[in-house]
Order: C-alpha cells, then structure tokens, then sequence
C-alpha cells in the first residue's frame, strides 16, 4: 500500500476503484479486464443485454513451448431460453462488437448456454415526501440554528427520523 501524499485528492469517483477490486475475480473466469461485464449492455445493446449476460471468456490452450500470441477465445453467454435463438442468429455482430470494444481480435466464437439469468435486486421505489406536519415537527426540533444550510439539513434528517418511527410504530 504506498503512502498518503498531500497532493492526492481526498475523493475519488466510483469508478476508478470498482475495476481493481472485481478484476481479480474475473480473471479466474478469463476476463483480462471488467470491461466486457460492466459495459455489457452498452456492447450488444438494451434488448440483448436484458436477455443475457456473459459468463466467461474461455481460451484455447496453449502448446508447450509457444510463447506470445494465443489464439482468440470463446465467449460464454447465459441466455434466457426462449431467446437464444435470436442471440444465435446475432452471435456475428455480438463478436464484432465486443472485440471492437476490446479493440483486438480477443473472442471468435459465442457458446450460448440456455437458462434463466442471474437477475440483480431491483431498485427501491423512491421514497415519498414526508408529512408536511412530520416537517413542521422537525423545524420545531431543530429550533432557530444562523446556519442555513446546516438547519436544512438537520430538518430534512429530523423528517426522515420522524417518519421511520411513526411507520415503525415507535416514538
């Protein structure tokens, strides 16, 4: 782990510390990089990507005592059942696109495996507004802070603090 410098930036996007941590896990499926899970949907499109996702990239051995260059890999894609016969019928522009993504001939071959999909939690349905009593209760709580901004704050937490407990049933 290097040092801390003064210069480095105290916040750093998302983005720049997901790939470091899943990449490892997916070089044991034979993934060089995350790009092809992560930007999945942004390769093959919206319809596809709802309707598959890719497992694995699987190289062909290597000859003892070759060195350098290796032949491209199979990409294995799960696919819903009903659907692999279009993604069959679009395994050449799927290819295409991946590789143009990679930018280097890196799959030759999709192997389609049929089955339902992996699906990722859906989302929380966004919250509702509380009560306008529930807010009037915490600006009286919050009382007359100079802060603006941080007498918003605490209001909008005091109303949050306040609607979990009256669902909860508590107070």
């Amino acid at each position: 782990m290097r040092a801390f410098r003064p210069k480095d930036p105290w916040s750093r996007p998302l983005a720049d510390l997901v790939g470091p941590i899943i990449d490892p896990t997916l070089a044991r499926r034979g993934f060089g990089q995350s790009d092809v899970i992560l930007f999945w949907d942004e390769i093959v499109g919206e319809r596809l990507a709802a309707m598959s996702q890719p497992i694995k990239l699987q190289w062909p051995p290597r000859p003892r005592g070759t060195a350098g260059g290796s032949s491209p890999a199979s990409l294995i894609v799960r696919v819903e059942t009903g659907f692999a016969l279009e993604l069959q019928h679009r395994a050449g522009a799927v290819i295409e696109r991946v590789n143009a993504h990679l930018g280097w001939r890196c799959v030759d071959r999709l192997l389609l495996k049929q089955g339902p999909l992996e699906r990722r939690a859906p989302a929380r349905p966004p919250r509702t507004p509380p009560a306008l009593a529930i807010v009037k209760a915490a600006e009286a709580a919050v009382g007359n802070i100079p802060d603006e901004a941080l007498r918003k704050a605490l209001t909008r937490l005091g109303a949050c603090v306040l609607t979990r407990s009256s669902l909860s049933g508590g107070d």
